[in-house]
This record gives C-alpha cells, sequence and structure tokens, in this order.
C-alpha cells in the first residue's frame, strides 16, 4: 500500500502538468483567396497556389497556441464567390463546431467578399462557439507577406477570453472587426478592413487581444436547403427603374436597391419599386453612402418615407451587400411572414 502511494505520489504531478498544458483545439478552414495565392509568371499575377498545410507551416509559433487542424474547403479568389459556396461552407463549419473537442474555428478567405462571408455564417451558424475570418492583402510572394501573422492572431483571439461571445468576427491587421458592420475600405493596402462609425471590437497586440467593444446586435436564421434569386440595383442620377422591372419580369424573388443618401430614390425608381410590391415581391432599399443609416425622413415621391409608405423594407444600418445576403437567408425561410421579414429590416 505504501508503495502504491509512493508511485501515486510519483505520477499525479506529471499528470496534472500535462494537464495544465493541453492547448485549445483551433480548426482552420481554407476556402482561398490572396492567403493561399502566389506570382505565376503565365499569368502575369498571382493565382491560388497553396494548400491548408502550407499555410499552417508559414506561421511561426502556432503550435504553441493551440492544437491546429486543417480542414481544405476550396481553394478559389472570392471574387468568384457565390451565396452557395458560403451555404455549404456555414454546414461545414456548424458540423465542426458541434465537436465536443474542438474549441473554434478560423476560416482563411480572400478579401474581396470576406464581409459577406462572415455575416452568412453570423446569420446561419448554430453554434456560438467563436468563428474568426481571416486572410491577406499580400500574397506568399510577397516581400512582406501579411498572412502567417493574420492567421496567428486568428488562432490568438480564439484562445482569447475576452473575444468569446462576439459570435463570427474578421481579424485581419491586428484589428477584429464585427460580421455586421464590417467593410473592405482600402483594394491594396493591409489596413483594409474597418467598421467606421461603429469601431472595432478589439486590437490584437504583444500576444494579448484588447477588447474595445461589444457586439451590439445579430441575427439568426436557420441555413435553407435554397437561396432564392436577389439582385441588387445602384440607383444613379437619370435612373428610370428598368432594370428593376426587367428583374421582375424574369424571375427574381426579391430585390435591394441602393438610394442615394438617406435610402433615396427619383420617381421613376420609386414607380419600379411599386411595380415589384404589386408583384409581391419584396424590396429593401438601402444606401450607397458608406456610413450612416436609412430613415424614412423625406416624404416627396422616392423619399425614405414614401418608400415606407409603399410597402418596401429599409436596410437600417446594413450595407446594401449585407442587406441582400439577409434578404436572400430571409426568404429561404419555411416560415418567413411578411411580419417576421419585417421584424429583421428595422430602423
Amino acid at each position: 500500500m505504501k508503495r502504491l502511494l509512493m508511485v501515486l505520489l510519483l505520477i499525479l504531478p506529471f499528470s496534472l502538468s500535462a494537464a495544465a498544458k493541453k492547448l485549445p483545439h483551433v480548426v482552420v478552414v481554407t476556402t482561398g483567396g490572396t492567403v493561399a495565392m502566389k506570382y505565376d509568371k503565365k499569368s502575369g499575377g498571382v493565382v491560388p497556389a497553396v494548400s491548408g498545410k502550407d499555410l499552417i507551416e508559414a506561421v511561426h509559433g502556432l503550435d504553441k497556441l493551440a492544437t491546429i487542424e486543417t480542414f481544405e474547403f476550396s481553394n478559389i479568389d472570392s471574387s468568384h464567390a457565390k451565396p452557395e459556396n458560403w451555404q455549404r461552407l456555414s454546414k461545414k463549419v456548424d458540423e465542426i463546431l458541434a465537436r465536443n473537442d474542438v474549441d473554434g474555428v478560423v476560416v482563411t478567405h480572400g478579401t474581396d467578399t470576406m464581409e459577406e462571408g462572415a455575416f452568412f455564417l453570423e446569420t446561419t451558424l448554430k453554434s456560438k462557439k467563436p468563428v474568426v475570418f481571416v486572410g491577406a492583402m499580400r500574397s506568399a510572394s510577397d516581400l512582406s507577406a501579411d498572412g502567417p501573422a493574420n492567421i496567428y492572431n486568428a488562432v490568438l483571439q480564439i484562445t482569447s477570453d475576452v473575444a468569446k461571445e462576439w459570435g463570427v468576427t474578421i481579424n485581419m491587421n491586428q484589428y477584429i472587426n464585427a460580421a455586421r458592420h464590417v467593410q473592405k475600405a482600402q483594394t491594396t493596402n493591409p489596413q483594409t478592413f474597418t467598421s467606421g462609425e461603429y469601431g472595432y471590437l478589439g486590437y490584437v497586440v504583444n500576444g494579448k487581444v484588447i477588447k474595445y467593444n461589444d457586439v451590439v446586435k445579430k441575427e439568426k436564421l436557420a441555413l435553407p436547403e435554397t437561396l432564392p434569386e436577389v439582385p441588387l440595383f445602384v440607383t444613379f442620377p437619370g435612373d428610370d427603374g428598368r432594370f428593376i422591372k426587367q428583374a421582375v419580369d424574369t424571375g427574381a424573388k426579391g430585390i435591394v436597391v441602393a438610394g442615394v443618401g438617406a435610402g433615396n430614390v427619383n420617381p421613376d425608381v420609386l414607380k419600379a419599386i411599386e411595380y415589384a410590391l404589386s408583384k409581391n415581391i419584396p424590396v429593401v432599399v438601402g444606401s450607397r453612402v458608406y456610413e450612416g443609416g436609412v430613415y424614412p425622413l423625406y416624404g416627396s415621391a422616392g423619399g425614405g418615407s414614401s418608400l415606407l409608405k409603399a410597402g418596401a423594407f429599409l436596410a437600417g444600418d446594413l450595407t446594401i451587400y449585407k442587406a441582400r445576403i439577409l434578404l436572400m437567408i430571409a426568404l429561404g425561410q419555411k416560415d418567413m411572414s411578411k411580419e417576421k421579414l419585417k421584424a429583421l429590416f428595422t430602423y
């Protein structure tokens, strides 16, 4: 008995030490984008070339943060992405997060449509575990590739206690953005993503996540089996609404219009919107303006107030791109009434 006790006393510290050193388990789901590209002489530009395994091996010190598993979902330029890609991605990420051994998921994605992909998953994921979208503005062939540092910071965010309730985020160039408000604001610079007047959620520095804000608002809907056709139109001076009418006549199930100012259109576009509404096709009106929301401030023909009275929905603080994603997901629900739809688009 004494000998057994001595053996246990010798083994116990090592067991406790091993348990204390257990690292979080993070799955990196790769979809492509600049982060997975290299320069190609034949095409004269960067093209998809780097595997998920290669991506992770390029990130020094990652093994000290977490146990990393990779899943190669796709390897495409995100300018080629379709909503169906995010539909399948949402389903796969939920499957991964349902595992008890997984603490979070990092999604590598092209920056061109990353904000829409992140918002799609934010809206449709069942799991509350953290999901961080990350990419790069410089390819793996560039002199100062930003991909490895961005991936490291994304994994660090998942392991941080202060970032557990943020849902789906984008972590780029040390800044953390909420999926709802993030926008790409620069075509080539590594500091491309911003949340404008809503502010960043946090900042990564010196191996820590510094929290700035909380996520204020999220919409949650079931992942639809099918995604209806929802075109988006940007109005302009002299717009006569013909393209909206054409979309109605060729099978659109919903329409998003980017108005001017606080969500205004001219009288001809108003008539086209009324035509769509008469065919029971929901119309959401947003704004082409970078910051601010859409409100029923103006009562003249085509003003926000007249659009609301006509039966259109206002996008509120959503960008036109995310309003389209939300309308598409909403119309794909089995029990989406007009009242429920209206509740999604409130200002």
